[in-house]
């Protein structure tokens, strides 16, 4: 066993170690799902960070950056522009005090649109878990040389034994080391990568358009790029769930300014790292063909690639751990909502609401099994993994984020606007991704499925609530009051 794998296997010995330490303080509903809502600012803001940065970052966004240069960092700054806004609803979400985003929705408007929601969300966090463990695959296939699916099936059955743990009040512990790991190594491989491929001699021979805003592409394309994070993180189920887990209305408020400290700093970070590697490897196999033709899923691997072949092998074994990090904070978290989706919102709210605390956790676990597998599966129909990142960044952007926000910020959005909105992005998405699937060429890339598919959300949203009995005051309410601690 190399240097590499040991690294690893001491990394992850030292986070079953916590999270089987935090197991023995899961008692009830509210440990396992929202962590007793006793998170503090500093653990939550590690949690969010952590959440955000995962396989979508480490891979598809690095392999765009490979292959655009710095105006990929338009994807990027649509989770930026979104935590942001993030910082006026945070303490309004808390002071809610649910369990899931599909409690708001119902909530707000109806049970309709909690099931609708929760639909949306199984989806795409399915989809977000799978390349996960597609991630997972990759690394193990350049550290050992193991078959990638083989390699994401070890990584989907860690993943799940992470989360059945300890729940919410495990990932958030966890999710601190991941996020300490995650900047120590990203802090000790960008100068030293920068030195071993040239540094700025190499960078100038880049092409121009690496270092401009839209590189070569144009201001749709930055549109189609940035839109997806932005609608994504504005809908994002675990962060509200994980607002729910804070102490307070302060401390969710806190948190969102530690997190978009940590998310601007680790993707700027990666994307500066991936064109950093570009500088080297960009005509070179086995990212360029002979031809001259670029392998976009070999571009995706260019963090790992420098990792193993570029940096001295003590900053290798930092960044691969680091990238251990990223991949296991995300896929746990996107496993650990769907799984509280259907036991908090579908089986206990409609099949058995007088489950027991015990045996809503124990379902919960098994579901947790249940989605893993699923989630590997899934993986299996996508090319690439920025194409699945862009899909299920849309499926929650335009599927879920606008009814979302008019909960917050619109009084006069009805319950029948707010259905016709996460139906028409749901159905609009849904119809697009299918259709790439089955015909040989894609019937729209998936860089722009958000356009249409936000565009139908909104119009829906605004027509049909426009068309509709405005909601009573007790519906709208609860969600305007900016009373409270936010201190």
């Amino acid at each position: 066993m190399d240097a590499y794998m040991i690294g690893i296997v001491v990394y992850l010995v030292i986070l079953t170690t916590v999270g089987v330490y935090k197991s023995r303080m899961v008692k009830t509903q509210d440990d396992f799902m929202v962590a007793g809502r006793k998170t503090s600012a500093l653990f939550l803001a590690g949690t969010l960070v952590c959440t955000w940065v995962g396989s979508g970052s480490l891979f598809g966004g690095s392999g765009l950056a490979f292959r655009q240069g710095f105006s990929m960092l338009w994807m990027s700054a649509g989770a930026w522009v979104g935590i942001a806004i993030v910082y006026f609803l945070a303490h309004r979400v808390r002071r809610i005090s649910q369990y899931t985003l599909s409690d708001i929705l119902e909530k707000r408007y109806n049970s309709i649109a909690r099931l609708l929601g929760t639909s949306v969300v199984i989806i795409a966090y399915l989809t977000i878990a799978g390349y996960q463990f597609r991630g997972g695959g990759r690394l193990l296939n350049i550290l050992v040389g193991i078959d990638p699916q083989t390699g994401a099936a070890i990584t989907c059955a860690v993943v799940i034994l992470f989360t059945i743990i300890a729940g919410l009040v495990s990932i958030i512990t966890i999710d601190l080391f991941n996020g300490i790991m995650i900047t120590v190594g990203l802090l000790i491989a960008v100068p030293l990568a920068y030195g071993a491929v040239g540094g700025a001699e190499e960078l100038a021979m880049l092409p121009a358009e690496r270092f401009q805003l839209f590189g070569h592409e144009d201001w749709v394309w930055a549109t189609g790029v940035f839109f997806p994070t932005f609608f994504l993180l504005l809908g994002e189920s675990s962060m509200y769930q994980k607002f729910f887990s804070a102490k307070d209305e302060g401390t969710a408020r806190r948190a969102v300014i530690g997190m978009i400290i940590g998310v601007v700093f680790i993707e700027s970070a990666l994307a500066f790292l991936s064109i950093i590697g570009s500088s080297k490897y960009l005509m070179l196999a086995p990212f360029t063909a002979a031809d001259g033709t670029v392998d976009k899923a070999t571009t995706e691997t260019i963090i790992l690639y420098l990792a193993r072949h570029d940096l001295p092998t003590f900053a290798g074994v930092l960044l691969i751990c680091a990238a251990v990090a990223i991949i296991l904070s995300t896929a746990n978290t996107f496993l650990m909502v769907p799984s509280t989706n259907i036991a908090r919102d579908i089986y206990q709210r409609f099949v058995n609401p007088g489950v027991s605390q015990e045996a809503i956790v124990k379902f919960q676990r098994i579901w947790i099994v249940i989605l893993g597998i699923t989630a590997y599966v899934v993986a299996n129909f996508f090319k690439s993994i920025l194409d699945m990142a862009f899909t299920a960044y849309t499926m929650v952007g335009a599927g879920l984020t606008p009814a979302l926000l008019a909960a917050f910020l619109w009084k006069r959005v009805t319950v029948q606007g707010g259905v016709a909105s996460i139906i028409a992005g749901m159905g609009v998405t849904v119809v697009i991704t299918a259709a790439n699937i089955v015909l040989p060429e894609h019937l729209l890339e998936t860089d722009y499925i958000i356009i249409p598919a936000a565009a139908a959300s909104l119009v829906c949203l605004l027509v049909v609530s426009l068309m509709t009995v405005p909601s009573p005051e007790e519906k709208w309410k609860p969600f305007m009051e900016e009373n409270g601690s936010a201190s």
